[in-house]
């Protein structure tokens, strides 16, 4: 196998493209920035030219299809939109070659060696970097090309027998709309991969349970000189429902497989405040347990301060473990190639989610694969060269087994 010398430059090209996604323009817009747009048809050329059969509708998401020679069909899926957390446009990367192990210097903020151990396995090889004025973008841009070299060295080498490749790139994963107008009836693959991960040769099997609450208060105005008696305040209802969440399950208080309630926005006057919490649990007894506390505790609030109040609790995602266990061929076949060269997989749990938790609940098992970045959504991404290459050698391999 070619060591994937073209991946460092795919990646740099990538990451150069303005695509930071914009959630007050879901359902306005798809995708919900331009240059979302501009990187997709970039890729859907770059497959064409690579022989790909393609496809790029009104869902704006790009899919190609490399015919192989049998065996079970497998789709590889990543997302091209970047968070924004932080600055995700304007990235000017940084390659530091033959990194040294030492702490990295940027413009305003320091990767900290000691702060990122996996640095010490990058010593001698290439990491890249932004300048320290904005996200890199790795996530999932580093998916995104690890997935294109991976088919470029298929298409290249026709000696090697793999099933049908489906691939698929995706908008607006990070807003949550990346997959509200998927195109369900064109994948035939009933195992997609998402390369969406974090660290090296860590293998994703089982995600969150998501929901988000929008609950609205309505209160009773008066003028508050004279407001004894009469002024209903929504804010401060509101205030009390987000002072009733058990501070232990916060995002800050828990990790593993513990759940948690976090309330992510609050606005409003006293005639009509807003509050906006997300619900996370690994379990469907655990998470339906939590959407039904939150919302006791909005009719308690209702009660005791005297508003009106809504709760529209609406589903993000489910956990993809379920779907993961009926095709248990998709795990195997990640540790099969591994092992063939020599990798050594290790499972976790993804306190989050990806676009394949959304293709799980139809049934496809959809494992998520490492990337080789690090501190996603930050002025402190990085990522790792040799990961990368790493991986696509790891996606050739899945093909080859599964087209045994």
């Amino acid at each position: 196998m070619d060591d994937f010398r073209g991946l460092q430059d795919r990646f740099l090209d990538y990451v150069s493209y303005d695509t930071m996604s914009d959630a007050s323009m879901c359902g306005k817009r798809r995708p919900t920035t331009a240059g979302q747009e501009t990187l997709l048809e970039h890729l859907r050329d770059q497959l064409e030219e690579m022989g790909l059969e393609t496809y790029y509708g009104k869902e704006k998401v790009v899919m190609g299809t490399l015919k192989g020679s049998g065996g079970t069909p497998v789709a590889f899926m990543a997302h091209v939109d970047t968070a924004d957390d932080v600055p995700g446009n304007g990235v000017k990367p940084m390659v530091w070659e033959n990194y040294d192990g030492s702490d990295i210097h940027l413009d305003g903020v320091t990767i900290k060696a000691d702060e990122n151990p996996d640095l010490s396995l990058c010593i001698g090889d290439t990491v890249i970097t932004s300048d320290g004025t904005t996200l890199l973008g790795a996530d999932d841009k580093a998916g995104v090309t690890i997935i294109m070299e991976a088919v470029r060295y298929l298409a290249g080498h026709p000696e090697i027998s793999h099933p049908d490749i489906e691939v698929f790139f995706t908008p607006d994963e990070e807003t949550g709309d990346g997959m509200s107008q998927f195109p369900y009836d064109r994948i035939r693959s009933r195992i997609c991969y998402t390369v969406d991960g974090g660290a090296e040769d860590e293998l994703e099997t089982e995600c969150f349970n998501a929901a988000t609450a929008e609950v609205t208060f309505k209160g009773v105005v008066a003028h508050f000189g004279a407001a004894r008696g009469k002024l209903r305040n929504a804010v401060v209802a509101a205030a009390a429902l987000i002072g009733m969440l058990p501070g232990s399950e916060s995002p800050e208080a828990t990790d593993k497989d513990y759940g948690y309630y976090c309330a992510s926005s609050v606005s409003g006057t006293p005639a009509e405040a807003h509050a906006e919490f997300l619900i996370r649990d690994f379990t469907d007894e655990g998470f339906q347990h939590r959407i039904d506390a939150l919302d006791a505790a909005v009719k308690a609030i209702e009660t005791l301060y005297h508003v009106k109040a809504e709760n529209r609790v609406r589903i993000s995602y489910r956990n993809m473990a379920a779907a993961n266990s009926r095709s248990p061929e998709a795990v195997e076949a990640v540790y099969k190639a591994a092992d063939k060269l020599s990798h050594r997989i290790h499972e976790r749990l993804i306190r989050g989610g990806t676009d394949g938790a959304r293709l799980a609940e139809k049934g496809v098992a959809c494992p998520n694969l490492y990337t080789g970045g690090y501190n996603f959504h930050s002025l402190t991404e990085w990522v790792s060269v040799r990961m990368m290459k790493r991986c696509a050698s790891l996606i050739v391999g899945i093909a080859e087994e599964l087209a045994k």
